[in-house]
């Protein structure tokens, strides 16, 4: 009864849509999650957008995998997950920035990505409401969007319950026994489980989970806030994301989501290392600013709530996917660096056949980019 093809640690963004697309593919798979429900760690977290807009081919061509498999949810399954196509924006007030963007370009296009370079005079008549002084013009990708993180973590859970997807909830993974190069049992507070591949997908407790299959990963977790305000017309629904520095944040970004409410977030500088989930009192007045003044008409808007959030870090900004030297049963699906959410049902697709072994030649290139034993001297644009 306790054995199992695969057993996948973590129900969240990640091993919630990998369990999904086993389970449709026949594989007896069991989900182990310490939360009481699917998506209550760092899922419930998301601000819900979904991008393609990266800077390397493996983040690219995984999303747009993640975006037809959003985009085409409720038409195909039914279930009301909140899809919008609003596109992403990253507007260019210095020289550094329009360069880096347009450069970029070259690469995006190259793998299918549909976005293009607008000038200031036509950014500013698709973005009117934005601060035109120093404008130099921005980018715009009008195939990415947005969608509702509960909506979407509970219509793949229970497409994976329709498919015999086993998930034990409030169970705790507290050891792994190997022999060999083998792991021959996950072992939890409340029983024992047999499975022929074991599965990472654990988010911001990835490096504690790897460890104890005796594997080491370049997972460390920083926190991000994020907020939500009152519901409105709609105004925005393009994800902005300003990437000028300014004291105590690298970058923010925020959207309108089809529901109404403007969402926001920001990456904070230097980095909160560690996994403090407690809001601040400095976060809403420091984004506050940012966005009144990149985007006046919004200064009258109310905030609901605010809270906060783990992006599991990796050196160069990439996640780390894909079976290990030393366990050969043991596969990594860990540090999605704060874009699970939208890497998740791409990369649960790939990387479902990438462990039932029918990955195309192209996909395991995909694949490959994200291997452990890769030298992490990269460094994601988009971070």
């Amino acid at each position: 009864m306790n054995n199992y093809d695969v057993i996948i640690i973590g129900a969240g963004s990640v091993g919630t849509p990998l369990a999904m697309y086993l389970g449709r593919a026949g594989k007896k798979v069991l989900v182990l999650d310490e939360k009481p429900s699917p998506g209550q760690g760092q899922n419930k977290r998301a601000i819900g957008g979904i991008r393609a807009t990266h800077s390397d081919r493996s983040k690219i061509l995984i999303c747009q995998k993640s975006l037809e498999i959003f985009s085409t949810w409720e038409e195909t399954y039914g279930d009301p997950i909140e899809w919008e196509k609003g596109g992403y924006s990253y507007p260019a007030y210095t020289e550094t920035h329009e360069k880096t963007y347009k450069e970029l370009l070259i690469k995006q296009k190259k793998y299918g990505l549909n976005i293009d370079w607008l000038d200031r005079d036509d950014y500013l008549k698709m973005f009117p409401m934005i601060n035109p002084e120093g404008l130099r013009g921005g980018t715009f990708s009008p195939d990415d969007g947005s969608a509702s993180p509960m909506r979407s973590i509970n219509a793949f859970y229970f497409n994976a319950l329709e498919n015999g997807v086993t998930f034990h909830f409030r169970e705790k993974v507290i050891a792994m026994e190997k022999k060999g190069t083998q792991i021959t049992s996950i072992r939890t507070d409340k029983g024992t489980y047999h499975g022929d591949v074991v599965v990472n997908a654990a988010g911001g407790f990835a490096a504690e989970v790897a460890r104890l299959a005796g594997i080491d990963v370049p997972v460390n977790p920083d926190s991000h806030e994020g907020g939500i305000t009152d519901a409105v017309q709609p105004i925005l629904p393009t994800m902005i994301v300003d990437m000028r520095e300014a004291p105590g944040s690298k970058n923010y970004y925020f959207y309108q989501h089809k529901t109404g409410q403007f969402i926001f977030c920001i990456t904070p500088s230097p980095a909160i290392l560690g996994k403090d989930e407690r809001p601040t009192s400095r976060f809403l007045p420091q984004i506050s600013r940012r966005m009144i003044d990149l985007m006046p008409i919004l200064k009258n808007l109310n905030v609901r709530r605010t809270w906060r959030g783990l992006y599991p870090n990796t050196p160069d900004g990439f996640p780390i996917v894909g079976f290990t030297r030393d366990v050969e049963n043991y596969y990594n699906m860990v540090g999605m660096c704060g874009q699970g959410y939208m890497l998740g049902p791409g990369l649960g697709y790939y990387a479902s056949k990438d462990i039932l072994g029918e990955l195309s030649t192209q996909e395991k290139e995909i694949l490959n980019d994200l291997t452990l034993y890769r030298d992490f001297s990269g460094q994601e644009a988009f971070k």
